[in-house]
């Protein structure tokens, strides 16, 4: 295994494209417009954001006491208990990125639900992080989380499954323990709406439904942004979940699925309801960034809602303020309100800085 992230494929993620090789070739990329204003295609330009770093969530003086000093995404759920479990995704023991002991995805705990105040002191599986569903990563294949949420007493748990960027299948699992056990319930085909169903993200909303947001799992592609609802009493049940589109002249639930903002190439994505409005957090692979949008409900116009840049790139030993080094993930705290936002945001630049950070931005508007 190979101690420094070469500009091909690391072998950890063999028979496909690396994504963290990308985020650093994109990162370069989007330092010359890093301080371009947020607009993106069809959508007006709002003012940017500022932030700050609040700490370290993971890292061998963190999280190396749970056997998960490496480690990356940290979606963050609250638990039925209070507490508030991280999620991450490919998670390894030893000196640095790619060493023994491959899991995911893995669990870490934060004893201490407020935003601003997650600190990991605890991991599903005590001493050691163990993986939270089978995966053997026989070729490659690995399980990386897309989104994590609790509905009521359950919490329920969205997986990628298959060599990065070729997404065979993807799952769905459940846990009535906070997270401590994960039962499967289904899965869908990772050519779905031409591969457009594979990343999803849920905003659980006060009127019965999830709204499910989702595009393709692949920062080459272009992809649209899909919008389905389901029952949340049916969360495990594939033919519930219904697509909005655009037919015969007008939007409907029911009709095939339309992209509901113009198509682009998306890494991570977070999608919440928060202050009786939804908030979509992403990570902008074109010009790399990550970005905010808040609405007031999820069929809104997005071609038209502001683009909030939340985190802008920059190169280690310059980060300040809401700049990172190879900035990825963006997943919002639960607690987080819009003039109180707290994002979970990943970042990968060599073997020895590869981590989940929790950042505190400031300004976000709608």
């Amino acid at each position: 295994m190979q101690r420094t992230p070469p500009p091909s494929p690391v072998p950890y993620e063999a028979g496909g494209p690396s994504r963290r090789a990308l985020l650093r070739s994109a990162a370069i990329g989007g330092l010359a417009v890093a301080g371009v204003g947020a607009g993106g295609r069809g959508a007006v330009a709002a003012p940017r954001v500022t932030g700050a770093k609040v700490r370290d969530l993971t890292g061998p003086a963190h999280t190396g006491r749970f056997a998960a000093p490496w480690t990356d995404l940290g979606i963050p759920v609250r638990c039925p208990d209070g507490s508030v479990l991280l999620v991450c995704g490919d998670t390894f023991d030893g000196e640095g990125v790619g060493g023994p002991d491959w899991r995911s995805p893995v669990g870490l705990r934060s004893s201490n639900a407020a935003p601003g105040a997650l600190l990991v002191d605890g991991a599903v599986g005590g001493t050691r992080a163990v993986g939270l569903v089978p995966e053997s990563h026989d070729g490659g294949t690995t399980a990386i989380p897309s989104d994590v949420f609790t509905v009521g007493s359950t919490m329920y748990m969205h997986l990628m499954r298959g060599v990065i960027y070729r997404t065979h299948h993807t799952d769905f699992w459940r846990s009535d323990d906070n997270g401590a056990t994960w039962h499967y319930l289904c899965q869908w085909p990772g050519d779905q709406y031409g591969g457009q169903f594979q990343q999803k993200t849920y905003a659980v909303a006060d009127d019965g439904y999830c709204y499910v947001l989702s595009t393709a799992f692949d920062r080459n592609a272009v992809s649209g942004l899909l919008l389905h609802r389901v029952p949340q009493d049916a969360l495990g049940t594939p033919a519930a979940y219904q697509p909005w589109g655009y037919a015969d002249g007008r939007w409907d639930w029911g009709n095939p699925p339309t992209t509901v903002t113009g198509a682009r190439r998306w890494g991570e994505i977070c999608f919440r309801a928060m202050d009786g409005r939804y908030v979509l957090s992403w990570l902008n692979m074109s010009p790399l960034d990550l970005r905010a949008q808040v609405f007031a409900g999820p069929t809104s116009n997005l071609f038209t809602t502001p683009e909030q840049t939340t985190i802008v790139p920059t190169v280690p030993g310059r980060e300040t303020g809401n700049a990172v080094a190879s900035p990825y993930g963006g997943f919002i705290v639960p607690g987080s309100t819009v003039a109180d936002l707290h994002l979970t945001v990943s970042q990968w630049y060599d073997n020895h800085n590869y981590r989940v950070m929790l950042y505190r931005v400031n300004g976000v508007t709608g």
